[in-house]
């Protein structure tokens, strides 16, 4: 409709450019222009002014064989001066912008490690950056920023990343543990030793409690009672003290306390209660024997003799002389 009464508007933020009879003749700003068809002229096309952003996702190679996948973000202008170049000189911007990342990203990032390339995304971006301003400066583009955004290794490579870092803060963390446990048993042996001396001088104030105690009263009962020595004293209250603990074995339906004879010495004592034990059992076994012969001897004679008697009387039935032998008896 503007065009049919030679009118044309153009928006904020963009330019025209405008033609006569197919020649470029000037750049429209912004607002309502007259623009005469009758005599050949048109616009031909509009340019917007706003800071454009590409984003480039390209795949590289690092120095040590790892593929990698860098993105990259153009931000990017149309100059107002140089509207007429940037209209005229270059159709397809985008992909012109696209070339030269990649040309760019991949001749630098070969010549880096794959940690190197992200510690040093700043770099390449700069590298980017310096020369997309020179080849996009003849075709009226301001380059406005170069940025890194991401760099994605394989996910292969990002797995085996992430078991390296993940082994290593393991290890990081077993060896703060075996600290931690080793700081804990340093101070348990701390408490445990700080523990038994202070036991110690508890027992040893104990034993000399007791001991001022009884010689105090072996002091007492000898001034007091005269006659007696301080053995008395003393095994008059080892008396005392057994039979109290008699009875506070007494006193407890389920004690377990047993006392029996110990010492080297009780080895010996048993040995030879052992040895008397058999010594007097073999002895009586023996006597035993004998009076058992001795009882049984007169019978065994008496047995003999008639054994004796019995053999003549056989041999003398079967004798020829049996008649004259018979009277003789």
């Amino acid at each position: 409709m503007g065009q049919l009464f030679c009118c044309f508007q153009i928006n904020q933020s963009t330019v025209g450019v405008k033609e006569r009879w197919g020649r470029y003749e000037d750049v429209l700003e912004p607002g309502c222009h007259c623009v005469n068809w009758c005599f050949g002229g048109q616009v031909a096309g509009v340019l917007t002014m706003r800071v454009q952003q590409l984003d480039v996702h390209c795949e590289t190679k690092t120095r040590d064989n790892v593929f990698v996948t860098m993105v990259a973000s153009i931000q990017y202008r149309v100059v107002g001066e140089h509207a007429k170049e940037a209209f005229y000189k270059l159709s397809r911007p985008q992909e012109q912008i696209q070339s030269y990342v990649f040309d760019v990203v991949r001749s630098s990032v070969p010549r880096l490690n794959l940690d190197d390339v992200f510690e040093q995304k700043n770099d390449i971006a700069k590298a980017v950056e310096q020369e997309l301003e020179k080849a996009m400066q003849t075709y009226g583009y301001e380059i406005v920023q170069t940025l890194i955004v991401d760099i994605i290794p394989d996910l292969t490579v990002k797995k085996a990343m992430n078991e390296i870092n993940a082994a290593h803060r393991l290890r990081l963390a077993t060896s703060e543990k075996a600290e931690a446990e080793k700081i804990l048993q340093v101070k348990r042996a701390e408490a445990e030793a700080e523990s038994k001396f202070l036991s110690g001088q508890g027992i040893a104030r104990q034993r000399q409690a007791i001991v001022d105690g009884l010689r105090e009263s072996v002091l007492g009962f000898s001034h007091d009672v005269p006659g007696t020595s301080p053995k008395d004293v003393m095994d008059m209250v080892m008396l005392t003290q057994y039979f109290d603990t008699l009875k506070d074995i007494g006193a407890h339906s389920k004690s377990s306390t047993v006392f029996i004879p110990h010492g080297p010495g009780v080895v010996g004592n048993i040995a030879d209660q052992i040895r008397n034990g058999w010594l007097q059992g073999a002895a009586g076994t023996h006597k035993q024997r004998r009076a058992n012969i001795e009882e049984a001897a007169p019978a065994c004679e008496n047995a003999n003799l008639l054994l004796e008697a019995t053999y003549i009387v056989r041999v003398m039935s079967h004798s020829p002389l049996k008649g004259s032998v018979s009277a003789q008896a």
